[in-house]
């Protein structure tokens, strides 16, 4: 299950950093839309925020680092929670820019809800990897040494899963 999750996470990171990345001057207008940030900062957000999503996703998708990533990225989900509730409540009127685009529109094309709610269902995924980061055709699962286990983890429960099962056992 942790690989599906991985995986996904990752589509959906590499898809909105892509998208970002393909037409920077619309998502900088989408970061400028919020009005959090001082002038000074958009295009350090723009421009800085793609890469992130990108590099977030190659890491899950190696599956290095699994924990420490899905952390940061429940943290980024939160924050894009914050940005559109902010953005909500402020009467802003504005699209989220989270796949391209981005910006004002008219008032009765926001989608905040439903967006709040895909990014809930997003932290709900980094979450899962939280507790279960390890899984197949992972780096985390193949090279993790004993040391970083975690607390109270068997070493031996922790299979090579490229082995077979029956791989050094004595009858």
């Amino acid at each position: 299950m942790s690989s599906v999750v991985r995986v996904a996470l990752a589509a959906i990171l590499l898809w909105a950093g892509l998208a970002k990345l393909t037409q920077p001057l619309i998502a900088l207008r989408a970061v400028a839309a919020y009005e959090l940030l001082p002038e000074a900062l958009v295009p350090v957000v723009g421009y800085g925020l793609p890469l992130l999503e990108v590099a977030l996703a190659l890491l899950l998708l190696a599956g290095l680092l699994t924990r420490q990533v899905a952390i940061a990225v429940a943290v980024l989900m939160l924050v894009f929670i914050a940005a559109v509730g902010s953005a909500w409540a402020r009467g802003l009127s504005i699209d989220c820019g989270c796949f391209g685009g981005g910006g004002q529109v008219a008032p009765d094309r926001t989608q905040y809800l439903e967006e709040i709610l895909r990014d809930l269902g997003f932290v709900a995924l980094a979450l899962w990897l939280v507790l279960f980061p390890r899984s197949r055709y992972s780096l985390d699962a193949r090279y993790a040494p004993t040391s970083e286990l975690d607390e109270g983890d068997d070493p031996h429960d922790h299979v090579d899963f490229d082995k077979p099962v029956t791989e050094g056992r004595t009858t």
